[in-house]
């Protein structure tokens, strides 16, 4: 198998953070990407106990271009995140495994160039996305047609093989006798499982509250967060809602199929980072997890929902385990559908499989997915006392990633 894969002798992913993830319209929706960004950066910072003078590499990603600043995106994280001036910054990009990338590069950045501490982070604004023309540089001729389009929804449509991500999801569906029911019921455990992390507390410390600040830099202008008048701290994902089959039931299909706005995943905004640690700056500390390798692939366009299943064959054939050694799994639920039949290929037991709820009550705010998944991954593990855990997400277009991770404080 034809697999991009990359291994580490000794990367570390020592601490993480995220903003709450909040419904498309909701109270971060005003919130510049860059800004959610600086503060998750912020916030797992403060977690691994670490100065953002310590930085030696900064590694972003963002799907949508969601500010006329886009392009500043990683260097900003870095610099209000208090990444020293001389340290670099690069955009990464690889759709809804963009932060699991982010991931992969910062890893190899202090496990081979020397980086010390990396800054890994992924942000998405949803509501951002703009209603937007390709065509009209040129301007408008005489009864020329006037085409602005919502980003948002056309972005879902892959011109290539003629499906929007929800189609490739039903394509799925049918070729794994995957019914409406069936979708339904995973969707409510979803929602099940998140709300009991939350009310267990297990989210506490992997989000941080997001309230009107500044984020003030020697040298350079002022940036921050504004939340609504009346609106004083989000302090945790709107999206989870008790969600029985009863309910989810009565919602339409949104494909024609299987797929309905209940049982895909929730459109977020939202941010997340974590902090790579090599060997040497994570020795006398106590970081989440051992990053071992990360393999990335692709796959059919028209089924591009199948991408984690050969990713995380990619990744057990290059490390020597078999999916029996692996203790739990998260895989981006970018549709109940997919992710039930990444689920049946692999023969993966759902105890194992997004064990604190998924994308489809959380949400899915594509650049930072990848590292909540990771995040959250090494922290069951540690709850847990187990020892890996796989991360992974369908991208696309047609790939899948995947990252194992080792929490090596477990009893082999």
């Amino acid at each position: 198998m034809t697999a991009l894969h990359t291994a580490w002798s000794d990367a570390w992913l020592l601490a993480g953070a995220r903003t709450p993830f909040a419904d498309l319209g909701g109270p971060l929706s005003l919130v510049s990407p860059i800004d959610l960004g600086i503060k998750a950066a912020r916030a797992a910072l403060a977690r691994a106990g670490i100065a953002g003078s310590d930085i030696g590499h900064v590694v972003a990603g963002s799907v949508a271009q969601a500010s006329f600043d886009a392009y500043m995106l990683p260097r900003h994280i870095g610099l209000y995140a208090g990444a020293p001036v001389e340290v670099p910054a690069l955009l990464v990009q690889r759709v809804c495994g963009t932060g699991i990338e982010a991931i992969v590069q910062a890893a190899t950045a202090v496990d081979r160039q020397g980086a010390g501490f990396a800054l890994a982070a992924g942000a998405e604004s949803m509501s951002r996305n703009p209603i937007a023309a390709y065509t009209h540089r040129g301007g408008f001729g005489l009864g020329a047609p006037v085409e602005f389009k919502d980003f948002l929804w056309e972005a879902l449509l892959d011109p290539g093989c003629g499906l929007t991500m929800g189609g490739t999801a039903e394509e799925l569906a049918k070729r794994h006798g995957v019914s409406r029911a069936e979708v339904d019921a995973f969707a409510a455990r979803s929602f099940a499982r998140a709300l009991a992390a939350r009310e267990a507390g297990f989210f506490d410390d992997e989000v941080a509250p997001v309230v009107t600040e500044v984020f003030a830099r020697d040298g350079l202008h002022d940036r921050g967060i504004s939340l609504p008048r009346k609106v004083e701290c989000v302090a945790q994902d709107t999206h989870p809602r008790p969600s029985p089959v009863e309910t989810l039931a009565k919602i339409r299909p949104a494909f024609g199929g299987v797929q309905t706005g209940g049982n895909s995943s929730a459109v977020v905004d939202g941010a997340a980072a974590a902090i790579i640690a090599s060997g040497a700056m994570a020795k006398g500390r106590a970081p989440l997890a051992r990053l071992h390798a990360a393999c990335a692939v692709g796959c059919p366009p028209e089924i591009m929902g199948i991408g984690p299943v050969p990713a995380i064959r990619a990744l057990l054939a290059r490390t020597g385990l078999s999916l029996h050694d692996i203790a739990l799994v998260e895989i981006n639920e970018a549709f109940g559908a997919q992710v039930m039949a990444c689920a049946r290929e692999l023969d993966l037991d759902e105890d194992r499989l997004n064990v604190n709820g998924g994308a489809i009550a959380i949400g899915h705010p594509l650049g930072a997915t990848g590292i909540r998944l990771s995040v959250t991954c090494a922290r069951e593990l540690k709850r847990r006392g187990a020892r890996f855990g796989i991360a992974s997400a369908c991208i696309g277009g047609g790939q899948g990633i995947a990252l194992l991770l080792e929490n090596t404080d477990a009893h082999v």
